[in-house]
């Protein structure tokens, strides 16, 4: 069935069950950003394949609303099919419950899966029914009902890391987290987010594409813990690992009556932004829930000395294959033989098979080819995007066979991708010239390295968070009346979510405020412009938040740069940046050199020495 036919079938679905508007988001059962085949319910239904978004659907109408990071994707995507694109978070555009409150009729019913949504989305859903004196019916998939070849729930074995990588025991981990449930007065904590759960346990496993997850449930008592995942998943020395700490395996399925069966009197600690709604529904009305923040949160996003040791033995290694893959790009161009349609713009071959034109698609599995290279790489930490020319105005462009591009002189390739180490995870985006590019690329060049530059070197007083640094960025795109529609960065997980909250770079506060920065969060430093139909270029580093001096005025921050691979400088203008902004540059690329040359050959050696010349 294409889009058209599934939402027709979808809609009877809906009549039969007296379903008048139905909500699809993109979520599992875990609130994960990133999701398995199985879950891919919302991109089944519009066609629509970016990683965030929410489909709802009427008797007469199917909308997406997604963030300002794919509007010019969605715009593509759903060109052909009957689904309206809802732009979040523009002035004039409906939220999703504003349009709920719009088109549901009185007495009407709101359908999803409660499995799927959130447990204060789920709340919101269930006002605007009454309100409307409806009713919401979140105990079917339809979906689920309609797809017929749906992908099974994965089932990748799991693996775990020593201490020599965690820097802590699960023992340790565990005890804390009772301090903290003792803390809020609880004698139960209930885990649905998967990266708390791996990160809290030290397992990991291959649940989830780029994501190295165990789809499970964690219910956690005062002397023992009950993990809800497919033990066959399991190895017998992981089990044992397990049964030592007084964890015992359960069913995947069986969380939902577990949870109906906790005892009356029993105080639950849960995050509802990391619980699902059918769950959150289960627990009796004995217990008293205790909402708040899962401790693990923060734990895991202040990492340990020995986590940032390895950290940094990570991105050196990713580094040298990042380095060798910018070489390979600008030796490709220096290849190049083969004109496009008459123009003096040539096609880049590979160098080591020049009979084939380097692609968008082609240039990532490349890139990868260097990482694999490494001891201790493991897999790419999200789906590599790597956009040529006007893709590169995409911000979450993917290429695919249809719109796999063909490299050519004269235009600028932009690379954001990473990857998964024993020693942890990377995520860096750089855009290289190919070739001579246009004066308007060039300055829109130096304009976001200089706003990335500025951030890196950021002195701060202790208490600030990135909502109160965003604009160190922001201010140089500002200054000349220009913005970028998505954060400035985020946290990163070590071998968990490359994405990790709640630490951020963003001039927006959401509902929760933004936790202040401390030692050893890890955090990137991002900003783009994009030039709809034209090109996009966005520098991406991560940064480690370090201890700076302590005097009268309070405890002073810094950040420590963990990336080190060259910015383009055949992508600069000098001319365009200050005095302070070539010395932050200069520094930079001395750093660079100083630690990625010990790791090449000679001839690698002097081409990084040419390209962290000083400027």
């Amino acid at each position: 069935m294409n889009v058209t036919e599934r939402l027709s079938t979808l809609r009877r679905e809906m009549e039969r069950m007296g379903i008048d508007i139905y909500i699809v988001p993109s979520s599992d059962y875990h609130q994960s950003e990133y999701v398995g085949g199985y879950f891919k319910s919302r991109e089944y239904i519009t066609g629509f394949t970016g990683s965030a978004g929410t489909a709802v659907i009427t008797g007469e109408k199917a909308g997406l609303w997604t963030d300002g990071r794919y509007f010019i994707q969605a715009e593509e995507e759903l060109a052909s099919v009957p689904v309206t694109l809802y732009r979040s978070g523009e002035p004039d555009t409906d939220t999703i419950c504003q349009f709920l409150e719009k088109e549901l009729p009185s007495g009407g019913v709101i359908g999803f899966d409660g499995r799927t949504v959130g447990v204060n989305e789920g709340k919101r859903y269930a006002r605007i029914a009454d309100e409307r004196s409806g009713r919401i019916e979140c105990h079917t998939d339809l979906i689920g009902l309609i797809w017929d070849d749906r992908p099974d729930l994965p089932n990748s074995p799991v693996f775990s890391l020593g201490v020599e990588y965690t820097g802590e025991t699960a023992a340790s981990k565990l005890a804390r987290v009772r301090a903290k449930m003792e803390e809020a007065g609880a004698d139960v904590h209930l885990l649905s987010s998967l990266d708390d759960i791996a990160w809290l346990l030290n397992i990991r496993g291959r649940d989830i594409a780029y994501c190295p997850l165990v789809l499970s449930y964690l219910l956690i008592y005062e002397g023992h813990a009950e993990l809800f995942a497919r033990q066959e998943k399991f190895s017998a020395d992981i089990i044992r690992q397990l049964e030592n700490e007084h964890i015992c395996l359960r069913p995947y399925e069986n969380i939902y009556s577990a949870v109906g069966s906790l005892p009356e009197g029993a105080r639950l600690l849960l995050d509802p932004d990391r619980v699902n709604y059918t769950l959150y529904q289960s627990i009796p009305g004995g217990v008293e829930v205790v909402e708040k923040e899962n401790p693990e949160v923060l734990m895991k996003c202040i990492k340990n000395d020995t986590e940032i040791a390895n950290i940094r033995e990570a991105h050196l290694k990713d580094a040298v294959a990042h380095t060798r893959f910018m070489r390979w790009l600008k030796t490709s161009v220096q290849s190049s033989g083969q004109e496009m349609g008459g123009s003096r713009k040539q096609i880049l071959k590979d160098p080591d098979n020049p009979a084939a034109a380097v692609t968008e698609i082609s240039a990532a599995a490349k890139l990868e080819e260097f990482r694999a290279q490494q001891d201790g790489y493991l897999m790419a930490s999200f789906a590599p995007i790597s956009a040529f020319a006007e893709h590169g105005a995409i911000v979450h462009y993917s290429a695919t066979k249809e719109s796999d591009a063909v490299l050519s002189s004269g235009r600028m390739l932009l690379t954001d991708t990473g990857g998964h180490y024993w020693e942890g995870s990377t995520d860096i985006t750089r855009t290289v010239a190919l070739g001579e590019v246009t004066l308007r690329e060039k300055e829109d060049f130096t304009l976001v390295a200089r706003a990335m530059l500025h951030l890196m070197n950021a002195v701060f007083l202790h208490g600030c968070s990135g909502a109160n640094l965003d604009c160190i960025a922001r201010e140089i795109f500002w200054k000349e009346r220009v913005n970028f529609n998505h954060g400035t960065g985020h946290g990163v997980g070590y071998l968990l979510n490359v994405h990790e909250p709640p630490v951020s770079f963003k001039w927006k506060e959401g509902e929760a405020p933004a936790p202040v920065l401390e030692k050893n969060m890890i955090i990137t430093d991002e900003p783009g412009i994009y030039i709809e139909d034209s090109h996009g270029v966005r520098l991406e580093n991560e940064l480690l938040v370090c201890m700076d001096e302590k005097n009268i005025y309070g405890q002073f921050m810094h950040f420590e740069p963990l990336t080190f691979v060259p910015l383009d400088l055949d992508a600069i203008l000098p001319e365009k940046m200050t005095k302070e902004e070539r010395d932050m540059l200069n520094a930079y690329h001395h750093s660079v050199y100083e630690k990625v040359s010990p790791f090449l050959d000679e001839e690698e050696r002097a081409w990084l020495s040419a390209c962290t010349r000083p400027i």
